[in-house]
């Protein structure tokens, strides 16, 4: 049994966190501190400060800055054996990591080194990527890139927005970090070197990112909604169709299915012979896309709930003939 602490903000690390409390000794929790959130803008605290506070055993630290000297000297006085650090959102420096006892990791949200950066799991899914995984990592002061101790993959269902495949991914961090640790007190923890010319970035992403234009293939239509689903939204304009004029409506689509086959486009409710063009609204809850369509699955207004097409259009009638544009 180790003695431990853990450093981590969000909800991707809740699940490695308890399953690390079960296993081994967990001598304080380091988490940012409370921060406004909600239309309210009501003083929030983390994920992870809400599960510490309720338990009895455990401190725990809300830190504006983790590298000030007193934070690290009351970190150097618990005498951990290691240290995990888990979507914390600080950097951290060398006094502190060499505070953390004889080993620091970071469980990363991506198959190293690909996509390094504060949001991985959005760009693999954004980019089309048929698989992603985990990583733990020693940390470095280059960003994610130290030796790598473990690693653990899964596939990226077509269907799968980025907040479901977060949810998967930090259900498997609890075993990767378990095996790593075990491998530690043996002795017998090794690490690969990343390869450096295989490194990609995955930048944090913006409310301005939030965008989806349907003028590119259906398969990228798809992966760039559910990449930007939850956040920060695929967010686009719906231009209704009347004869009052053409109405404009903010919609968020949450999920669409990609449709290759251009006999999509057969029954489009417009002048003879025309040719759809990309964010027309087809039949069948379609709309078109460069290479044929996607099918709307799930989508919102902003500020009220997500629902499936078929109950959406029951409140809110979207036809063929409207049409869908960058928002």
């Amino acid at each position: 049994m180790l003695r431990l602490i853990f450093l981590g903000s969000g909800e991707f690390g809740l699940p490695t966190l308890r399953d690390l409390c079960e296993r081994h000794t967990v001598a304080a929790v380091i988490t940012q501190p409370d921060r406004p959130a909600g239309r309210s803008r009501r003083l929030t605290p983390t994920p992870i400060a809400r599960w510490a506070q309720e338990q009895s055993n455990i401190e725990m630290l809300k830190v504006p800055d983790v590298n000030d000297p007193g934070v690290v000297a009351r970190v150097a006085a618990l005498g951990v054996d290691a240290g995990v650090v888990i979507a914390f959102g600080q950097k951290l420096g060398e006094p502190l990591i060499g505070s953390l006892g004889r080993l620091a990791v970071n469980l990363h949200a991506s198959l190293l080194p690909q996509y390094r950066g504060a949001a991985p799991i959005n760009w693999a899914v954004i980019n089309g990527e048929s698989e992603t995984g985990l990583s733990v990592i020693g940390l470095a002061q280059r960003m994610d890139a130290g030796l790598v101790y473990g690693q653990s993959r899964t596939s990226i269902e077509p269907l799968e927005i980025a907040g479901e495949l977060h949810d998967r991914l930090a259900a498997m961090g609890p075993e990767l970090v378990a095996q790593v640790l075990r491998d530690f007190e043996r002795g017998a923890l090794k690490g690969v070197e990343q390869d450096e010319s295989l490194a990609t970035k995955a930048p944090k992403l913006s409310k301005a990112d939030g965008v989806v234009l349907f003028d590119a293939d259906a398969q990228d239509v798809r992966s760039r909604v559910h990449g930007l689903t939850p956040w920060p939204g695929a967010r686009v304009t719906w231009v209704r169709r009347s004869k009052d004029g053409s109405p404009r409506q903010p919609l968020i689509l949450h999920r669409v299915e990609a449709l290759t086959d251009l006999s999509c486009f057969i029954g489009l409710d417009a002048t003879p012979g025309a040719v759809p063009q990309p964010g027309d609204v087809l039949a069948g809850h379609r709309v078109a896309v460069r290479d044929g369509a996607v099918r709307l699955m799930e989508v919102q207004i902003p500020g009220g709930r997500v629902m499936g097409i078929d109950e959406f259009v029951r409140g809110h009638a979207i036809v063929e003939g409207d049409r869908l544009e960058a928002g």
